[in-house]
Parts: C-alpha cells; structure tokens; sequence
C-alpha cells in the first residue's frame, strides 16, 4: 500500500509540473500576453495543477511534513506529577474513572476524567476517615 501512495504522488507530482510547464510554455511562447485565448489556456493549466497538486500536499500534511503557516499546534503533553503529589493520578485510577459510569454535573454535563480522578481520591479518603471514626 506505501508502494502504491507513493507512486500514486510521484505521478501526481510530474503531471503537476508537466501542467505549469505549460502554463510557462504558453506565456514565453506567445507574442502577445494578453490575448482571450492565451489567458484562458494559463488559467486552465493553473487549476489544472492546483487538482492535481491538492492530493501530493494533503498527504504532505497528514505526514506532518508540511508547515502550515496560522495553524494552531497542539499543546504539548503536560509534565507527569510524582504519585505522591496533589493532582497526580495513578493509571490505575485514571483506567478506573475511564471504565466507571459518566459523573455529571449540576447541568447534566460530563465531567472531565481528571476532575473524577480527584472526586474518586477524595470519596476514598472520606470512606477510610469514617472508617477510622
């Protein structure tokens, strides 16, 4: 399948240039530039590049192999917290709170799993503290 996507771009990649070696072509070859027709046959292989253009860079960009200028990244991954620190969560309970019924809140909406995170660490002490009592 990589084989084929790969020669799938390449052919893309040379009928591309193929159309905007036209397109040059018709502008140095012609006498007049701005003629209906010479103008026309230039827009035509400019789109016509474009079409077939659009697939080689949707494919750059799904590699991440192209930058694309105003486009928010996404944030990168916060730094883990130690297991003993307030707001960590262990994978235990993050798969617990991921694998336990949705908590809603006041409005019917679903809580974040690190909000539940918190809410299941602190039913949890509350149940050893009455425990204790």
């Amino acid at each position: 399948m990589r084989k084929e996507l790969g020669l799938l771009n390449i052919i893309c990649l040379l009928v591309v240039l193929g159309f905007l070696a036209m397109a040059v072509i018709s502008v140095l070859g012609s006498g007049d530039f701005l003629t209906i027709d010479n103008l026309f046959i230039i827009t035509v292989c400019l789109v016509m590049a474009l079409m077939f253009a659009v697939p080689f860079l949707i494919y750059l960009f799904q590699q991440g192999k192209l930058p694309v200028p105003f486009l928010k990244r996404k944030a990168a991954p916060a730094p883990s917290l130690p297991a003993g620190s307030w707001g960590a969560t262990g994978s235990a309970q993050v798969r617990a709170a991921a694998q336990a019924p949705p908590l809603l809140d006041a409005k019917g909406r679903a809580v974040p799993a690190d909000v539940r995170a918190i809410m299941n660490r602190m039913g949890s002490r509350t149940e050893a503290e009455a425990k204790d009592a």
